[in-house]
């Protein structure tokens, strides 16, 4: 009878223990994001463009997307006369999910500086990122849901979403990697945490996979991206006097010991497990080079630095996505770099207020 009791018990324990793991893992997550979802905001089809958007009107913790599908306050339409409104233009990392709060969001505080800077004037913005956006998706996401709001400043900031595209597409061709529309089980789909510990176990083993990994001509690999860029460049600068183009910053490092290149680099080689952390590196090195010399080409504004955010937890929260200390860097760089630039002088020259009679403002 004893060894019954103890039978059950044990039963009993081994069915609730991921119940009550469950729950842990479930208020952690929402003490950690606001949400007990495994994403951290939720997504819609957006019927007019087909992209992948933030849900309109969606708030949870630290994020709130406004009813056109934007993080940040609501927009203004018609643009009052004079406001000078900047548009950011990326994927995740511009739309900033791992800040704590908005005003943490480096849009938000690059808008705050330029208000600080210039409080003789009215800045407003749209922020246009949204997670896993390519350069084809922004070019579509700036003619059809930005161009209307009539931005000033256009500012382009992202990379690694068209480096995952384009070397998935060698790496296939390769006989490298199989595709997969996703990267977890069904089973993830319900249960928090079955699907936190096959993405760690996944990623972990990611990080020191071995066999053959992709090589590629750094060149050949950025044509696509070069040309994509350019077009996106010349569609923005049909639509705004002022566009900035950013280079992308990343966690992992040259200087870094091998241990420490591989950890920074886990999260880009659960994406991109074909590459190693020197390869990986060598193609966030060439699509920054694209950048700067679209840039130079084009004219747009080129602000680099991106080195100036240091490569490590503190700042970043996984290789491309920063936490509250690295968007402010990143911020303050992008930030230098509009206040130094002609163009967007000879903007804010043109919407100050004129000077009359004795030369008093």
């Amino acid at each position: 009878m004893r060894r019954r009791s103890c039978l059950l018990l044990a039963g009993a324990t081994l069915l609730l223990f991921p119940l009550v793991l469950e729950g842990i893992v479930r208020v952690r997550q929402f003490k950690r994001y606001g949400t007990t979802d495994a994403s951290y905001y939720q997504f819609v089809r957006d019927p007019a463009t087909g992209l992948r958007i933030p849900k309109p009107g969606y708030e949870i913790g630290g994020i709130k997307v406004n009813s056109r599908g934007f993080r940040g306050p609501e927009i203004e339409l018609p643009k009052p006369t004079g406001r000078i409104r900047v548009a950011f233009l990326g994927a995740s990392t511009t739309f900033c999910a791992e800040a704590s709060t908005l005003e943490a969001t480096w849009p938000d505080r690059v808008v705050a500086g330029l208000r600080a800077a210039h409080p003789e004037l009215e800045f407003d913005y749209v922020n246009g990122g949204s997670g896993g956006f390519t350069l084809e998706d922004s070019l579509v996401n700036l003619e059809q849901r930005v161009a209307p709001f009539e931005p000033d400043v256009i500012v382009f900031y992202e990379a690694t979403n068209d480096l995952v595209v384009d070397t998935r597409r060698l790496a296939i061709q390769a006989g490298l990697y199989e595709h997969k529309q996703k990267d977890h089980s069904e089973v993830g789909e319900w249960w928090l945490t079955y699907y936190l510990i096959e993405k760690n176990v996944l990623r972990v083993l990611r990080m020191f996979q071995g066999g053959a990994k992709l090589d590629f001509d750094a060149r050949q690999l950025s044509r696509g991206y070069d040309e994509r860029l350019r077009r996106l460049v010349a569609a923005a600068q049909a639509r705004a006097p002022v566009v900035a183009l950013v280079t992308f910053a990343i966690q992992i490092r040259r200087d870094q010991a091998p241990e420490r290149q591989r950890s920074a680099a886990a999260s880009a080689l659960f994406y991109m497990p074909f590459l190693d952390p020197p390869r990986l590196m060598d193609g966030y090195a060439e699509y920054n080079r694209v950048l700067c010399e679209v840039a130079r080409a084009t004219g747009a504004v080129l602000i680099e630095g991106e080195e100036t955010i240091p490569g490590d937890a503190t700042h970043f929260a996984d290789t491309v996505h920063l936490r509250d200390p690295g968007l402010a860097l990143q911020a303050e760089r992008v930030l230098a770099g509009l206040l130094a630039a002609p163009a967007f002088r000879e903007l804010v020259a043109a919407r100050g207020p004129s000077v009359v009679g004795d030369g008093k403002k």
